[in-house]
């Protein structure tokens, strides 16, 4: 499993890479679970992230299609070794024949970059459709992953919504199609170790910061995930 720590600025991003993050995930967490930060603080993101670390941007919930392009265009981030991954979210979106075709809009407009469809395990709070659709639409769209967040950030997390046989199940369907598999919401270590083996990458926020989401990632938090996911890794059967 690799760790994803989520960022909301330039200066972040040093505490999450002293912390042994694997990926750095570009979000402003004022603006929701996949809130987009600016196309200035993404090029300072960008610029401090080292180009052998995986970078990872919030697009938002592209309820409107007209919106996808330009998010895209201000995603852009230059040559860089590591991939690019560009989450997509479908809040306010319940049909699958949109999100499969904003999905084909967004591979083909990606510029290389790996187009990760999220879905929300609390769907109907987000007015979007349940996960399976969303993975259906993803594998159809050729995406490079497929991510289970949380919506509503309300103090219910992942496991409050969904139960670990639909997420395995997810996870079996999403590797069978080459997806990249990944969890997040509101994600501690107790849920960590329930979830071992299951994902390929946990998203967190909140568990990275002082003072919850809201505050700062903090390189201690960071690493205490890290030697805990590195821990399950190694308890974790393989095959």
């Amino acid at each position: 499993m690799r760790l994803l720590v989520s960022v909301r600025s330039g200066e972040e991003v040093a505490a999450a890479l002293a912390g042994g993050a694997d990926i750095i995930d570009a979000k402003e967490p004022a603006r929701g679970s996949l809130g987009a930060v600016t196309a200035t603080v993404l090029a300072t993101i960008a610029a401090r992230t080292p180009s052998s670390v995986p970078l990872s941007v919030a697009l938002g919930d592209c309820a409107d299609l007209e919106y996808l392009p330009d998010a895209l265009a201000a995603a852009r981030t230059g040559d860089r070794i590591a991939p690019v991954y560009l989450k997509v979210g479908f809040a306010g979106v319940r049909s699958p024949e949109r999100i499969r075709a904003s999905l084909e809009t967004a591979t083909g407009s990606a510029s290389g970059a790996r187009v990760v469809a999220v879905g929300y395990a609390d769907f109907d709070q987000a007015h979007s459709t349940p996960p399976e659709d969303v993975l259906r639409a993803a594998v159809a769209a050729r995406a490079g992953g497929f991510l289970v967040d949380t919506w509503l950030k309300d103090g219910r997390a992942l496991l409050d919504h969904v139960s670990i046989e639909r997420l395995t199940a997810w996870s079996l369907g999403a590797r069978a199609a080459g997806l990249l598999f990944a969890l997040a919401g509101s994600l501690d270590f107790k849920a960590i170790a329930r979830l071992a083996g299951i994902a390929d990458v946990l998203g967190v926020r909140g568990a990275a910061c002082r003072g919850g989401r809201a505050g700062a990632v903090d390189a201690g938090r960071v690493a205490r995930l890290r030697r805990f996911i590195d821990q399950r890794r190694m308890l974790t059967p393989v095959g």
